[in-house]
């Protein structure tokens, strides 16, 4: 079933203006308001940047003990020494080759060596604490097991409930 045209020269001429007067409402808003709307638009881009935050050094000594007379001083150099900017202690080369061997697909290369760099204590890893949580585990030491002591009756009453749910008990319910 075909679709009708009802297009005489009329309606020609009435979608042409349409046209037209769509377009120049779309020049004028945009003469109007486009230049707030850049402006708007580098707002939010600005906005959406990371913030950056300045780099905390470590503390350095309070002063070192005076040197001798008698040692030669070294000549200034004119290169300034660039600002300490590490924040851990270098990786020991046995850990760094896990890198290289494998690939993480098989838990080898990067998966093994974040592994193993996990298992190492943040302070032989970090020059400083870095943010305020790691002063709560900052030179804790190796965790300490301890030993649970607990006789079979209390495990049993604390197990079940008091409600009556198991009023019978089944030998085999019994967590031994």
């Amino acid at each position: 079933m075909a679709r009708q045209l009802n297009m005489d020269t009329m309606w020609q001429n009435f979608w042409k203006e349409e046209y037209l007067r769509e377009k120049m409402l779309r020049c004028e808003w945009y003469r109007k308001y486009g230049s707030m709307v850049k402006a708007k638009q580098k707002a939010k881009a600005a906005a959406r940047l990371p913030l950056r935050l300045p780099t905390l050094y470590p503390k350095a000594p309070l002063s070192p003990p005076p040197a001798p007379k008698s040692a030669p001083s070294k000549a200034p150099s004119l290169v300034p020494e660039a600002p300490f900017e590490a924040e851990m202690y270098p990786v020991p080369p046995a850990t760094r080759a896990l890198l290289y061997e494998g690939i993480s697909h098989d838990f080898q290369g990067r998966y093994h060596y974040l592994n193993t760099r996990k298992l190492d204590m943040p302070e032989t890893r970090y020059l400083f604490p870095i943010t305020t949580n790691f002063t709560y585990g900052w030179q804790l030491g190796p965790p300490v097991k301890q030993e649970l002591v607990s006789c079979k009756m209390c495990r049993t009453e604390s197990f079940f409930r008091k409600n009556g749910a198991f009023a019978l008990l089944d030998p085999r319910d019994l967590a031994l």
